[in-house]
């Protein structure tokens, strides 16, 4: 698109009405960047153009668009860090390692049923080891392949200027297609770059803006709220509504799918703009996006911390949870993922200790953010004739799909076997996709180190790593009777953790966009959308090398001279259209 000569494209962009609910931000005013790439002038002019300038930050800090790298006290702060994955085999061993983290309040990164990974100076390593049993004196080992820390921060922001170009066309990637209503690949040469580094809210937002200008029909940006520094948490809502007065007492069935709860896990942020965009731009072209954009709505959040999302390119490239002060001046912030109302534990496990990367607040929704996505929900099925059937929550990283409850493993959901099921057709539909593999458990598990059988031989999860209360998965299940509601965590499984490269975006994209597929698919199926009359195995749409859509489908009564069903699943013989037909369909319940 962005071949079209600029003042074509800027007067057909002008053309197109934008919503009035759209409210502008502060004009941007900082002293002139050093000068960008032809691609980024170019974008960037057109932005400017059509939406006028715009600043990331309420306060005196700003980024200046096109000059995004990373802050330069980086190396003072985390020069001498390292980030090492304790290996975990007993109940003792995870609970000693669980104290001594408390203790010396050290950053714990993630965890998992047999390791956890913890981010520690250089110097406190020996005090740590002598806090721990001999056992786990030498069994560590160092993550980021083999990388200083501090180098594999520096890797995730933006190439300096003139290096993007270069360093996309030296990888084994096709170049992707530009944004803009084409769904097939730009002119040979040219790359989508939005999607070929991590973006900054001074992008995101405008990139929202151009999308929800330039597909009117079926696209609208929403504000959920705004956060505690005053800024707007703000979204796409994608799905075409009925025309017709046939049921206008029906609620509009809505998928809510967000991502960046904690600030630093930016690739969450990344793939939330990915699946839009490729909904965004399959709709009428895709059939089979077309009807669930037909049955369903989705609203996207990229970023439900949008403090905490520009602290993170601005000052701390690794900070988690919001930017609230609390009653310590020195340690500021609340985990919004353990602020939502249902099972709160703060009182127990953070309260005094702001300093916790997963400190929940002083009360039950403390957050800002999660007050503000909670309410917002609330008003929409209240008000705005909405229900919720859906709710994916993005974070990162060790690749799993977690299903509620997060707070204990002793409390049964309600709709277990239908949680299970879908959650297990997710993890296939991103395997045969050619993706990673994704392990599959409630969101309880996911959330100890280690687990251990009890004298009445049941099972017992020992000790928890972070508080398990609070979650936004529990609450949106058991507040909002979300019937579907999961947490992904997306790629690696540690080699860069919350550092994933920039090649991994698309990537990593591409295979949430085959969960939320098979998931809008499942939903047809459960309520009976007009769609699903439809074989939506067939309609299935083709990812191409760029992770865009080339629009090839098979559907039911066409022969595809290019592409066969059995074709999309050649990589796994032991799933093949009819199992998935038949997991869409079996034990349908209402």
């Amino acid at each position: 698109m962005l071949a079209l000569p600029a003042a074509l494209l800027i007067s057909i962009v002008a053309a197109i009405p934008s919503p009035a609910a759209y409210v502008e931000q502060r004009p941007f005013s900082a002293p002139a960047p050093p000068t960008p790439s032809r691609w980024r002038m170019l974008s960037d002019k057109l932005i400017d153009t059509v939406f006028g300038n715009f600043d990331d930050q309420p306060g005196p800090d700003k980024i200046l668009r096109g000059n995004r790298q990373a802050p330069p006290h980086t190396f003072a702060r985390y020069g001498s860090d390292i980030v090492l994955r304790f290996n975990v085999s007993t109940a003792e061993e995870a609970k000693s390692l669980a104290e001594a983290a408390d203790t010396l309040i050290l950053d714990v990164w993630e965890y998992a049923e047999d390791w956890v990974d913890i981010r520690l100076s250089k110097d406190i390593v020996a005090p740590l080891l002598g806090l721990l049993p001999a056992s786990l004196q030498h069994s560590h080992t160092p993550l980021l392949g083999q990388r200083d820390l501090v180098q594999a921060i520096f890797d995730t922001y933006p190439s300096p200027k003139g290096q993007n170009d270069q360093s996309i066309q030296t990888t084994n990637r096709a170049p992707s297609p530009v944004f803009g209503s084409s769904l097939k690949p730009s002119r040979e040469g040219e790359s989508n770059i939005f999607f070929a580094d991590y973006q900054p809210l001074s992008v995101i937002d405008p990139w929202m803006r151009l999308l929800a200008s330039l597909f009117t029909t079926h696209v609208r940006k929403v504000t959920i709220g705004v956060s505690g520094q005053g800024r707007d948490i703000v979204g796409l809502r994608v799905g075409v509504h009925p025309t017709n007065n046939d049921e206008p007492s029906s609620k509009r069935k809505t998928v809510l799918v967000v991502g960046g709860s904690h600030a630093r896990e930016w690739i969450s942020t990344a793939s939330v703009n990915f699946v839009a965009y490729s909904l965004i731009t399959g709709y009428g072209k895709i059939p089979s996006i077309t009807h669930m954009l037909e049955d369903f709505d989705f609203v996207f959040v990229p970023s439900l911390n949008p403090d905490g999302y520009a602290y993170t390119w601005n000052t701390d490239r690794l900070w988690r949870k919001n930017r609230q002060s609390t009653n310590f001046r020195f340690c500021q912030g609340i985990d919004i993922d353990r602020a939502f109302g249902y099972q709160w534990d703060g009182d127990v496990t953070t309260t005094g200790n702001p300093c916790s990367e997963s400190f929940a607040g002083e009360q039950p929704f403390a957050a800002t953010e999660a007050k503000r996505l909670a309410d917002w929900a609330k008003n929409e099925t209240k008000h705005n004739n909405v229900e919720f059937v859906g709710f994916l929550d993005l974070h990162s990283y060790s690749q799993q799909i977690l299903y509620p409850y997060s707070y204990s493993c002793d409390a049964t959901p309600p709709g277990l076997e239908n949680l299970e099921e879908l959650a297990f057709g997710l993890a296939k539909a991103i395997r045969i996709s050619g993706g990673h593999s994704y392990e599959v458990m409630p969101a309880c598990e996911g959330n100890v180190a280690s687990s251990a059988k009890a004298a009445d031989g049941k099972q017992r999860l020992w000790p928890r790593m972070e508080a398990a209360g609070g979650s936004a998965l529990d609450w949106f299940y058991h507040e909002m009777k979300v019937r579907y509601a999961y947490q992904i965590k997306l790629r690696d499984r540690g080699t860069y953790g919350f550092l994933l490269p920039r090649e991994n975006i698309v990537p990593t994209g591409k295979e949430v966009l085959e969960a939320v597929l098979y998931f809008g698919n499942f939903l047809g199926e459960v309520y009976d959308a007009a769609g699903a009359t439809k074989s939506r195995v067939e309609l299935r749409p083709i990812l191409d090398d760029t992770g865009g859509m080339d629009g090839r489908i098979e559907s039911e009564g066409e022969a595809s001279t290019e592409l066969k069903v059995e074709d999309i699943y050649e990589d796994d013989d032991s799933f093949g259209p009819a199992d998935m037909q038949w997991d869409l369909r079996r034990r349908r319940r209402q």
